[in-house]
């Protein structure tokens, strides 16, 4: 509601200065005879009409710039009044130019405002600001990627459901000092985060009325703005940093444990060579032979060691590349020939005829398989296969939502949704020995031997196993283990599927030229067979995995 321009006191004291001694001649004229009283009394209408139109022309011409005022809160440039005088039309374009002065002043501030933004979006930490009532007001683009898009307007507690954090948190709404703390997220990869709760006031002006409701008070009393106590929380990831320390920690425990057996082997032969067997040549190639072995255990020790401290490292960083599995496997497969044909072992690839690519780091996933097709010919029997094959999977079955969605992508399409969950399953079976029920749980701990001799003479580390959890762990895959004593185990691989869309899809990968269209599996034989079987395979027994 808009307030009507009321005639002001100046012009009212005028006009009745005015009126007043002419009505008094008037009224005297009549008296003495020198005026007839009618003409008198049309006299003194004229006089009344003159006073209300200046009245009324004042309140129309003042109405009309109320009402052009108003009319620029709601429009940048609305149509000046017309009919108006010179000194109406320069008050209205000088009211037009302060409007537009405004703006440009307005816009400024929004321009610097969007600046502010993009910074605070720009910082690689996420940033939560919360009010008194620990409700988030505000949240960077890296903590949005974190907690969600909806973590503004709801409580810090529906995102963050870590109790020492949102008791800082609380203790520095309540008027505390700043607060740092350590904690972990578990999900959807372990990472540790150092959180950093500030203090933060700032002055908030009192809403006005008037400008609510649509009321304008005439004379408004001040409103002084008051003080909100709010709160920063920063986010700073010291996952890396921890699991340095940790790693150098286990590095030293392990590295010292596993490396105390082959140096006391290595300083007994050194003191016999030295001693009772200096002047014997058999003894000394027999021993150096032996220290030959050790020396190789222990180089292969250290770079497993050092290949899952690299691991570790980078473990809460997920990769973003695309590999195509198929090719990787027939890298490997043709890598291990020679050491499988040692032991008239046969490699023999499965796979259909297409299948979409895999996101994740092409040298992390060829030392998965590498490592479980090695440890498959390890502890297979001779004169068996080691046979390899991939599928498509669905993810679902062994408890794969999908890969995070990028922040403000938006998933249109439901057969997209679903190609999200799908996955490509790499399965190693071998013709060994098998493992009991009781091993299964531990084999991927670090050292973990079902048969320690076995796995050491064999130059298993006990890490491979660890090393393939750690990569599919980083690559948010799976991994099962299907074991019958005495028949042999099924190592399977599943690794998310690269997303696509029926619109764009990826190629599929080139597997060569020739084939027939009826053909639904590749098989390739990777060893010879014109070696006769070995007579004595080996005993029935449990192996021992974990070693690369």
């Amino acid at each position: 509601m808009r307030l009507k321009a009321s005639p002001p006191t100046p012009l009212l004291t005028a006009i009745l200065l005015m009126l007043v001694p002419l009505l008094g001649v008037l009224a005297w004229s009549v008296h003495v005879g020198v005026l007839h009283g009618g003409l008198a009394l049309v006299a003194a209408a004229l006089a009344l009409a003159g006073a209300v139109l200046v009245l009324r022309t004042y309140r129309r011409d003042a109405d009309a710039m109320t009402d052009y005022a108003a009319r620029l809160a709601e429009a940048d440039e609305p149509l000046a009044p017309a009919g108006t005088s010179p000194a109406q039309k320069a008050l209205t374009a000088t009211i037009g130019r302060l409007h537009r002065v405004g703006l440009r002043r307005v816009e400024s501030v929004r321009m610097q405002l969007d600046a502010d933004e993009a910074v605070i979006d720009a910082l690689p930490a996420p940033l939560l600001l919360m009010d008194a009532e620990r409700q988030v007001v505000r949240a960077n683009q890296t903590a949005r990627e974190l907690f969600g898009d909806k973590v503004v307007d709801r409580d810090l507690a529906s995102s963050l459901r870590t109790p020492t954090v949102l008791e800082a948190v609380d203790s520095v709404l309540r008027g505390g000092a700043s607060r740092i703390i350590e904690f972990t997220l578990p999900v959807p990869v372990e990472r540790s985060f150092e959180a950093q709760v500030k203090p933060f006031q700032r002055l908030v002006p009192e809403p006005d009325p008037s400008l609510l409701d649509g009321e304008i008070e005439e004379d408004p009393a001040p409103r002084p703005p008051t003080v909100a106590r709010m709160a920063i929380l920063t986010l700073h990831d010291v996952t890396a940093a921890r699991r340095s320390e940790q790693m150098r920690a286990d590095f030293i425990a392990n590295a010292s444990h596993e490396l105390r057996t082959p140096l006391s082997s290595l300083l007994g032969f050194i003191e016999t060579l030295r001693g009772p067997a200096r002047d014997d040549p058999e003894a000394q190639d027999r021993f150096l032979s032996i220290m030959h072995d050790q020396a190789n255990r222990m180089t292969r020790l250290v770079n497993d060691l050092l290949s899952l401290s690299r691991i570790e490292l980078d473990e809460h960083m997920p990769p973003n590349g695309r590999v195509d599995v198929v090719e990787e496997l027939e890298n490997v497969i043709a890598a291990l020939e020679l050491k499988a044909a040692q032991r008239r072992i046969r490699l023999r690839l499965e796979a259909p005829e297409s299948l979409p690519y895999v996101v994740g780091d092409e040298d992390q996933l060829t030392q998965v398989f590498q490592n479980l097709v090695s440890n498959a010919i390890k502890y297979t029997r001779e004169d068996t296969d080691v046979t390899v094959t991939v599928a498509l999977a669905d993810g679902m079955a062994v408890g794969f939502a999908g890969l995070p969605t990028p922040t403000g992508a938006m998933a249109k399409d439901k057969r997209v949704v679903r190609s999200g969950t799908s996955m490509v399953s790499v399965s190693v079976r071998d013709h060994g020995d098998g493992i009991a029920r009781t091993h299964l749980p531990r084999l991927t701990e670090r050292f973990y031997r079902v048969d320690a001799a076995r796995s050491r003479a064999m130059g298993g580390t006990g890490l491979g196993l660890a090393i393939v959890k750690h990569i599919l762990n980083r690559h948010r895959g799976r991994l099962t283990i299907e074991s019958e004593v005495g028949v042999g185990s099924a190592f399977t691989v599943y690794l998310p599927a690269e997303p696509s869309s029926p619109s764009s899809q990826s190629p599929s990968p080139p597997w060569g030229e020739g084939r027939g269209e009826g053909e639904a599996l590749r098989i390739v034989p990777k060893a010879p067979t014109a070696r006769p079987p070995h007579p004595n395979p080996l005993p029935r027994g449990e192996r021992g995995f974990g070693g690369g």
